[in-house]
């Protein structure tokens, strides 16, 4: 396993859309899909929209690998769980901070989605 550059944290940070590609059980990606992508320090983290019913996250917590592109960065990655709170709570800020101006309606399933946190490692 790797680790982010400092430009590649950057780039996808500052992007708006993430565009995330599981990998499926029989070793194809799903095709890929746009979600909101937050950096907390040197990681970068996705939750899914639809909460455990999301398809692509589905998919990326029985691989725990995929392919992300996002600011001109284009990676496959090893998706990771996040169940500490600690890390969540600064993840619900973030999202806030960062979607805010799409409103509520946005952003309150997403920091209500704790659950379907996972951290993306580079390979």
């Amino acid at each position: 396993m790797t680790t982010w550059t400092g430009d590649e944290l950057d780039r996808i940070a500052e992007a708006d859309e993430l565009e995330m590609a599981p990998l499926r059980r029989d070793g194809t990606l799903r095709p890929p899909v746009p979600i909101w992508v937050v950096r907390d320090g040197d990681d970068l983290f996705v939750r899914s929209f639809r909460g455990t019913r999301g398809g692509w996250w589905r998919t990326a917590v029985a691989t725990h690998a995929g392919h992300v592109r996002s600011g001109g960065v284009d990676k496959d990655v090893t998706f990771a769980e996040v169940p500490d709170p600690e890390t969540n709570d600064r993840l619900d800020t973030a999202y806030r901070s960062k979607y805010g101006r799409f409103g509520g309606a946005y952003v309150d399933p997403m920091v209500a989605a704790r659950a379907t946190t996972l951290r993306l490692l580079p390979r």
